[in-house]
């Protein structure tokens, strides 16, 4: 035994578990490696449960907690699936209006009165000298 007795958390709000950020789930994986620390002894140090702790190293291992070590914010499953259906509808928009054009611009071809050279508007004749 490490002689370490962890501190009992009180949970002072109405939720009835602790939330662990995914810095601090990162920070108890990465501390599993440390030469001759064991798994049972980082979940012992943090108050924690064994198997939480595996899970959460089967998760960075699978790079699931990668934008905690760039700092960036971790987005929920949901919202990242509404922001591809809105990258979608813009893309069908952008597409739909690039066809537009195109038709457009092919009709002011049609329309346009041809430009021919000069020495063709010559009166007959006048070039055969």
């Amino acid at each position: 035994m490490t002689g370490h007795i962890p501190r009992p958390e009180i949970l002072t709000e109405p939720q009835r578990r602790r939330r662990w950020s995914p810095a601090e789930k990162l920070a108890m994986v990465e501390a599993i490696y440390d030469p001759g620390v064991t798994v049972s002894l980082v979940a012992r140090r943090n108050g924690i449960q064994p198997n939480q702790l595996f899970g959460w190293r089967k998760l960075a291992a699978q790079g699931a907690l990668t934008a905690t070590s760039a700092q960036e914010e971790v987005v929920a499953a949901s919202e990242y699936r509404a922001l591809q259906g809105q990258v979608r509808e813009l893309q069908r928009l952008l597409g739909k209006k690039t066809m537009e054009a195109e038709i457009l611009r092919e009709a002011l071809d049609v329309a346009a009165p041809k430009k021919r050279p000069l020495r063709m508007l010559s009166w007959p004749g006048e070039g055969s000298r």
